[in-house]
Formats: C-alpha cells, sequence, structure tokens
C-alpha cells in the first residue's frame, strides 16, 4: 500500500463537495497547477531514501529546490503538488489591508502576515453549514435516543461519517425540525469514552479546539501535549478563528491563559504563535533569508529559534531544514532532539513535522497513544477525531502508519479499546 503524504497543515481539512480550493469568488488555483510567477511551489512528487540509523528523514538531493520535500523509497510516494486545503489564497484583499471575515489577522500588534490570507479550514467559520437535506440524519438521531434504551450503533453510524460542514448541519436541522439540542440530547443518554468521542465529533472542529484549549490550561497542571498539537502549525486564518471564539466563549485573552500557564522559553514561542503572523504559504522563499535562519538555528538561540519557527511558512520551514541537513550533515530533527529538550523540543519537533510530513507526524502521535502501560484514551480519542474530519489526510495517516510501524492503524485501535468506544473509533478511522 502506497504512502502519499497529505501536506495539510495541522487542523486543517480537505475540501469536500468536490471542491478544488476556496469558496466561488475567491482567488483559486486548480490542483497542481504551477503557482503564481515568483512564488515557492508547493511540494512535487518524489521518493524519501530509506531512514537512516533509524531516523526518519534524510538529506535532501542535490540541486533540490528549497522547501521540496526530499525523496522517497519505492512505495512512499510524496505529496501531491497541490495546494493545501487552508492554506489557499482567501478573497483577494489590496496591498497592506487584511482580509474580510471571521479568522482575519487582528488589526495592531505583531506584524502582517505577507503574502496572499489563507482562508479558514471547513469547521472554522462559524455558522457555516454544507448544503442539502439533513431532516433524515436528524430523525434517525432522535429515534437512537428516544423513549428506554440508547441505539448507539444508529447514532455512530450517523455520526461517523459526517465531515466539519455537514456535521454543523445536522445539528442545526435538529434543533430547528425537532426543536431540541442535539448535544444535550446526546450528552445525557451516553458516558465513558465512548460519549466523550461522541460529543467531540459533535463539537466540530473548532469548538472542539476550544474546549480542549480550556481543558489543558483549567486547573492545576497544565497539559503542554494539548497546546502543542491545537495551538501550533496552524494557518493564520484558522489561528484567529480559534482565538476569537476561545474569547467569545470565555471572556478571556487566550494568549494571557496560555502564556500564565507556561515557563519562560515556550510562553515565548507561544506568544509568537497565538499572534497569527505566519508568513503565508503563498509568501516567496527568500534563499539569504533561509540561510541566515539556519545558522541562527545551529547556533541554539532559543529565542531566535522560537521567532523562527513561529514566524516561518511550512515551505520556508521544509527549506531550513533541507539546507540545515546540507550544510551540517545532520538532520534537523535530530538537531533539535539534542539541542533542546522537555515541552521546547517536542514543540519544535511538531511544527516542523508539521512542515515536512503531516500524515507522519500523526501516525507517530496515535501510536504514542497506544504504546507503553495502558492505552491513554484522552489523548486518542482526540486524535483520532481530528485525523478524521480530514477524509484525504485520514487515508494518509493510516498508510503512513502502516509504513512506519508495519500493521494496520485500525487493527491497532481495535485491539487498544472495546465495546461501542471501539466501535466509534474504528469507525472514525474507516
Amino acid at each position: 500500500m502506497s504512502y502519499q503524504p497529505n501536506q495539510a497543515p495541522y487542523g486543517g481539512y480537505a475540501p469536500q463537495y468536490g471542491q478544488q480550493g476556496p469558496p466561488q469568488g475567491g482567488y483559486q488555483q486548480p490542483y497542481g497547477a504551477p503557482p503564481p510567477q515568483g512564488h515557492y511551489p508547493p511540494p512535487q512528487q518524489g521518493h524519501y531514501p530509506p531512514p537512516q540509523q533509524g531516523h526518519y528523514g534524510a538529506p535532501p538531493p542535490q540541486g533540490a529546490p528549497y522547501g521540496a520535500p526530499p525523496p522517497q523509497p519505492h512505495g512512499y510516494h510524496a505529496p501531491p503538488a497541490q495546494p493545501p486545503y487552508g492554506q489557499q489564497p482567501h478573497g483577494y484583499a489590496p496591498p497592506g489591508q487584511p482580509p474580510v471575515g471571521y479568522g482575519a489577522p487582528p488589526s495592531g500588534g505583531g506584524f502582517p502576515p505577507q503574502g496572499i490570507p489563507s482562508q479558514p479550514s471547513p469547521g472554522y467559520i462559524p455558522g457555516q453549514l454544507a448544503p442539502g437535506e439533513f431532516r433524515p440524519q436528524a430523525d434517525a438521531l432522535r429515534k437512537a435516543m428516544k423513549g428506554f434504551g440508547t441505539d448507539e450503533k444508529a447514532l455512530i453510524a450517523v455520526l461517523a461519517p459526517l465531515d466539519p460542514l455537514q456535521m454543523a448541519a445536522v445539528r442545526d436541522t435538529y434543533s430547528k425540525h425537532l426543536g431540541r439540542d442535539l448535544f444535550k440530547d446526546v450528552k445525557s443518554e451516553t458516558s465513558g469514552y465512548f460519549g466523550d468521542g461522541l460529543l467531540a465529533v459533535l463539537d466540530g472542529p473548532l469548538m472542539n479546539d476550544v474546549d480542549n484549549l480550556h481543558s489543558a490550561i483549567d486547573g492545576a497542571g497544565t497539559k503542554e501535549w494539548l497546546l502543542n498539537e491545537i495551538l501550533l502549525g496552524r494557518s493564520n486564518a484558522d489561528m484567529n478563528a480559534i482565538r476569537t471564539a476561545y474569547e467569545m466563549r470565555h471572556r478571556r485573552s487566550l494568549s494571557k491563559d496560555v502564556e500564565g500557564d507556561l515557563s519562560f522559553k515556550t510562553s515565548t514561542l507561544f506568544a509568537i504563535v497565538l499572534r497569527a503572523a505566519r508568513h503565508e504559504e503563498s509568501t516567496p522563499i527568500n534563499p539569504q533569508t533561509i540561510e541566515t535562519d539556519v545558522r541562527s538555528v545551529q547556533g541554539k538561540n532559543v529565542t531566535e529559534v522560537c521567532a523562527i519557527f513561529a514566524q516561518a511558512s511550512n515551505a520556508e520551514l521544509r527549506a531550513i531544514s533541507q539546507t540545515f541537513e546540507s550544510r551540517y550533515h545532520i538532520s534537523l530533527e535530530k538537531h533539535i532532539e539534542k539541542a533542546f529538550s522537555g515541552h521546547m523540543e517536542d514543540a519544535l519537533l511538531l511544527m516542523l513535522r508539521t512542515a515536512t510530513d503531516p500524515a507522519m507526524r500523526d501516525a507517530i502521535l496515535l501510536e504514542q497513544s497506544m504504546s507503553g502501560m495502558g492505552t491513554k484514551d484522552e489523548r486518542l480519542i482526540i486524535r483520532v477525531v481530528r485525523v478524521h474530519w480530514n477524509r484525504n489526510h485520514k487515508e494518509m495517516v493510516k498508510r503512513a502508519y502502516q509504513h512506519k510501524f508495519g500493521k494496520s492503524l485500525i487493527d491497532r485501535v481495535r485491539g487498544e479499546t472495546s465495546g461501542d468506544y471501539q466501535r466509534l473509533m474504528v469507525a472514525l478511522l474507516e
């Protein structure tokens, strides 16, 4: 089974309903079409070399363009040449002016993102619904919970196949058609990990991120891993959508809440990330800047490294990674593992893997949820639900998992779970 990584950003979701770009009315570039003149192209097809000395990744080929993925071995194909959904150009805005709408960069503070602004991913624009009739799904859900007992299998059958906009449409239809709150009904009829998984699906990507952020920083202790997975590697549009939704729900500053829960060094990284001032994927790569960034990263100055990783586009991070390895004959991933530790190491590695191979990143995170003594169910649920929103990316994650661990992801999850919880997790990955 070949592995063709999906280059969507973390949390970015593939277009649905046959859509190959942003909604009509905004700039559209066909999948596989060459980029505008002077812009860095998306990753092209190729082959990664076999992992060296147990490490994933290898030096780029001589003459490879900045930001292009390295070659891959047989059966391990590179990403298709297409712009990732959630990083595509939004509606055109005059130079120096932010795009209009939810998820647009805030005025003042930080510096404006470069390039054509991306649009929010599906599920990150409140009120956006899939077209079509969803009364049959609403009726089926109500029937599954009405009267004595709950038909858990019916709930799974209806909810598991829905994409973010379809899920929003079902909740909206349930409310208007039946005059009831679907989230409240499901919460009252389910429990345990099964209930947690269903409610995460019902929340949709944006509000589930908001709920998980609150969980990560509420009470004693901080779930650094959860902050990493929600906030790092996100597009500017998605980051602004998350911050706006969080502050509307909790009437608190997300930046202050996150920074107040972290040590000085990681607080600096997240402070820059939360400004949503990354270079857009359409930003032309400057080789001189890449060379300067590579020297800064090698110098291990934490503040400089945080600024570089937090502000660079995925294409720029790929270019930095390749140039670093070519110059110093060690992969950037190995350098990070040697130069940093703890939360900072985890954060930088996640950002790098988001740029170089997000499918493999998620395959590794899923395995970490199940390896060792006992299953880390909270992590497994969050990671499975996040992966399932993007159907194309989900298939890439399954192939990456098979490639790295030599086994089926679904079989692995099935062996770590049971009952309705098992059926839900498997259905979300199918």
